[in-house]
């Protein structure tokens, strides 16, 4: 498994190997050592995966969790194709402000590693578009914070063809400017001591499974 860093502090792009055959194909879009290499901090404990199908136009996000309890994730397309989309706003972040893009898919299984904080969102490029999450932390409605993928400050890669189909809470979801005027941003270097904490314990080795 290849990964790179992106231009979101902390936030990593995998691209793990797929194995075609026959039969299909065999791909692991998460490994436990890459990633703990990549990302200088053993995986985050899993409390829960997740999974959204998207038609095409679907916008999700800018969606991030409060902090505390924050949420760490990795996200990968497992149907269909995306243009995911990583935001950092984190307060004091030194690239707060800014994001990065990556094309996702189930062709190349490439998998993005989000830091506790970090904002994330996508756009569906294909019908039946489906994104699977590993989660550091159960869906809780209070914590969950939204700004606005449409934000002219952050000019987000938004496609304006097909007209793109957001939830309500999205489409009216405040500017990142205007969420922190609100104090809505959760803190950087809160983040970073909240995420070192979730992955103090080390898990044991465990074995694959047969391809």
């Amino acid at each position: 498994m290849q990964w790179k860093s992106l231009g979101v502090q902390g936030a990593r792009v995998f691209t793990p190997t797929v194995f075609p055959d026959e039969r299909g194909l065999f791909v692991a879009p998460f490994q436990r050592d890459p990633y703990a290499g990549a990302v200088g901090l053993p995986p985050f404990p899993l409390a829960q995966t997740a999974h959204s199908r998207s038609r095409r136009g679907v916008i999700r996000g800018v969606h991030y969790t409060a902090a505390p309890p924050g949420m760490a994730t990795y996200v990968y397309c497992a149907r269909g194709r995306a243009l995911d989309m990583v935001v950092d706003v984190r307060v004091g972040s030194p690239t707060f402000g800014r994001w990065d893009s990556v094309m996702l898919d189930a062709e190349e299984f490439r998998a993005v590693y989000l830091p506790l904080g970090v904002g994330h969102a996508f756009t569906a490029l294909e019908d039946d578009t489906v994104m699977s999450y590993l989660l550091s932390g159960g869906y809780s409605a209070e914590d969950e914070k939204a700004v606005s993928v449409f934000d002219p400050a952050l000019r987000l890669p938004v496609a304006p063809s097909p007209p793109p189909l957001l939830s309500p809470r999205d489409r009216s979801a405040p500017t990142l400017a205007e969420a922190r005027e609100a104090g809505m941003l959760p803190d950087y270097a809160t983040c970073l001591e909240l995420e070192t904490e979730l992955c103090s314990t080390v898990p044991g080795p465990t074995s694959g499974p047969a391809r």
